[in-house]
């Protein structure tokens, strides 16, 4: 068991400047205690070194990542990566309380993590808690990474990185990251960019720099095109090679712009550009999209002069689920690791390879918790439907492949489930504007997360009771409502049913074929289970399913449903046509609505514990007492945070509000009316955190790196 985050305990600590050490209460996650602590061993306090006049707390050495520590030079570095939002709340809000930084901190120091990183500037209060944390566990800091974003994606629009209004904005936020981290800052507030007074130095923790965002390939390429006279850069303190191209010539340029900022402070750390498989500088034959093998572009054409004595490194955002060459490329597919083909490892080796004259880091990878997914993996490394124990498994597995291939670190993608995200396969089915105010289990980009953030009540609610009497099959129901699911409690009746159906009536205009075994034309939405089996299926009425929106699929190649209905599915892959081979390959599905029994976090009010948790799983059954929670896309809302449910039309998302859910029980061909679920809009969720379930795995993985990193 890994515990609950007790945010009420950060919160009593709103007022304080100085971190505590490790062992305070104040710090700790309910229940980490309950794993002993390794010991500390050698000191991971800052031995800074000297190179031109520039103070380096860490440098490239060859294919070497070093930081430079008390206790020696580390040469792996695991990481987490953090990113600036809360439920509720967009990117660029400074929605993070610094009680909240700062409990943070210290669950990644017990997860042995050694270093955080952070995409943009974030609020003054993330620099404060860190240097205080870190001036509070001397021995073993938190190092920085320190992130620069675009500007925006006006270089997509315009097909050209070279943009002068683009390049300024860009420059500009380097600028003022450097004074960031320096304590040297100043700046109001503006739309997607915090405001404040930056006064905190934490140079003596900031082991390098990764600047931009993946690269879109196809503005990258126009770009490319329209300024291919752009000359080779040559900068104080960073240089291209003669084959480099334009897109590379600007991030040198920009990697120049950054050093120089840097240097008045008289330090100096590695500076990197983000890159990721789909503008790798490796060719792909086996790859069936053009534009994931369009573009290249290469760190080995970006390099620092003698005036940057820390250098850079390359570094990736790479998955194991895409792109799709991982399944397809020969040489990747029959690659040996520890006894059996994995081609995420061949790749790794494929990246190190390249790059033999800088360290190589991975700086985002990892698997979501969640129950949908958006593509299928080797190995069962897909983008999703992943228990949390499952999760925290295949991350703790690629930290010690990241290590056992010789790169330099390997950060995991992310610290906290963010709700404000989306991916491709359910982003169409959902309202953009609202998003962030509600949690998606079929959307994995929502739970990345080592931290859960937990739906806790949609405004307080509060339990409704839809039906109290003696009768079949149902004798009491009670509902509740939250930012994530519509929970039911039901005590079924002394001679339960074999199996039973529970139907869901969202729109009451929408009627058709009823289930078979029912009589019922109204509901929307149906859960079919098998009691004895425990085993279940979740259907939506052919009038709002959400797939015609994604996909058009063919009809034979959908999931078995009766007439009227379907199967809640997720395309996680449209049909293509392999390469070379000319082969096609057909859509891939996901059965997403597979009702999954067992027992989740959280139910009961309770943390249980034990491989038979299972955060995917919706339903359960002990004696007579059945507990369901149901996804609020698996009944075709849009939107619950509005009552807006999806109705596909012509292709297009078009919404409805709903009275709310009228929810009923079938069994043995008998219908039982219950009652309406009803709740009141929201515009500010509610929720709690906690640590993961398999936390303490990703930890002896952590540990395990840095003993022999």
């Amino acid at each position: 068991m890994t515990g609950v985050f007790v945010l009420g305990l950060c919160l009593l600590l709103a007022g304080g400047t100085a971190a505590p050490a490790l062992t305070s209460p104040a710090f700790l996650i309910a229940g980490m205690r309950e794993i002993p602590s390794p010991p500390m061993g050698t000191s991971w306090a800052p031995a800074p070194r000297t190179g031109d006049g520039l103070r380096m707390v860490a440098g490239a050495d060859g294919q070497e990542f070093r930081l430079f520590t008390a206790g020696g030079d580390r040469t792996f570095l695991p990481g987490v990566d953090l990113g600036d939002t809360t439920p509720g709340h967009l990117p660029g809000e400074g929605a993070i309380s610094a009680a909240q930084y700062r409990a943070w901190f210290a669950a990644m120091s017990w997860l042995g993590l050694r270093v955080v990183r952070i995409y943009e500037i974030h609020p003054p209060a993330f620099y404060d808690q860190l240097a205080a944390w870190n001036q509070a566990n001397p021995e073993r800091p938190l190092y920085l990474v320190q992130g620069v974003r675009l500007p925006d994606e006006t270089y997509v629009r315009k097909r050209n990185l070279f943009d002068k209004p683009f390049t300024a904005a860009f420059k500009s936020e380097l600028r003022a990251a450097a004074q960031a981290v320096a304590g040297d800052l100043t700046r109001t507030a503006s739309f997607g960019q915090v405001g404040g007074a930056w006064t905190t130095d934490v140079t003596p923790w900031l082991a390098g720099w990764l600047i931009g965002r993946e690269i879109d390939p196809g503005a990258a390429a126009a770009s490319d095109r329209r300024n291919a006279s752009a000359p080779r850069f040559l900068g104080r303190y960073f240089r291209n090679t003669p084959k480099s191209t334009p897109t590379e010539r600007w991030l040198a340029a920009r990697m120049n712009d950054l050093a120089g900022y840097v240097a008045r402070y008289q330090v100096s750390q590695p500076i990197a550009f983000v890159n990721w498989p789909t503008t790798d500088p490796l060719r792909h034959p086996g790859e069936p999209l053009p534009q994931e093998d369009l573009l290249g572009i290469d760190a080995n054409h970006v390099l620092p002069t003698a005036n940057w004595p820390a250098g850079t490194f390359a570094s990736y955002h790479a998955y194991p689920f895409y792109p799709d060459f991982l399944r397809h490329e020969p040489d990747l597919v029959g690659y040996e690791y520890e006894g059996r083909a994995d081609p995420y490892a061949g790749y790794l080796a494929d990246l190190r390879r390249h790059h033999a004259t800088m360290p190589t880091l991975i700086t985002e990878f990892g698997v979501p918790s969640s129950i949908g997914s958006a593509h299928n993996a080797p190995l069962g490394r897909s983008q999703g439907d992943h228990s949390e124990q499952g999760a925290m498994r295949i991350n703790a597995e690629l930290l010690r492949m990241i290590r056992d291939q010789g790169l330099g670190g390997g950060f995991v993608f992310s610290w906290a489930d963010e709700w404000y995200r989306y991916t491709w396969n359910t982003a169409g089915q959902q309202d953009p504007a609202r998003r962030h105010l509600w949690h998606d289990p079929l959307t994995n980009e929502q739970h990345f997360g080592l931290l859960a953030m937990d739906a806790d009540g949609a405004g307080d609610t509060g339990d409704q009771r839809l039906l109290d009497t003696d009768a079949w099959p149902a004798r009491e129901v009670t509902a509740r409502v939250d930012e994530e699911y519509l929970h039911l409690t039901v005590r079924l009746a002394d001679s339960a049913p074999g199996t039973m159906m529970a139907s869901f009536d969202v729109l009451p205009a929408v009627t058709g074929t009823p289930m078979p075994g029912s009589a019922d034309r109204r509901p929307d939405a149906v859960l079919a289970l098998n009691l004895v089996g425990r085993t279940g299926q979740a259907y939506l009425r052919d009038q709002l399913d959400p797939m015609k929106l994604d996909f058009q699929v063919p009809a034979a190649q959908r999931g078995p449903a009766p007439p009227g209905w379907k199967p809640y599915e997720l395309v996680v892959r449209r049909a293509l046509t392999r390469p070379g081979t000319g082969a096609r390959s057909p859509v891939e599905l996901q059965n997403a609505g597979q009702l999954r029994h067992g027992t989740w976090p959280g139910l009961d009010g309770d943390q249980p514990e034990g491989d038979e948790v299972d955060s995917r799983a919706l339903w359960r059954l002990d004696g007579d007492d059945l507990s369901l929670r149901v996804p609020w896309a698996m009944l075709g809302f849009a939107d619950p945070s509005a009552r807006r449910v999806g109705v596909p039309r012509g292709g297009k998302l078009t919404t409805q509000v709903s009275p709310g859910v009228t929810v009923s029980f079938t069994a043995s061909g008998t219908d039982q009316a219950t009652g309406q679920v009803r709740w009141s809009n929201w515009n500010r969720p509610y929720y709690s955190e906690r640590l993961k379930q398999g936390a303490e795995v990703l930890r002896d993985a952590a540990l395990t790196v840095t003993s022999t990193g």
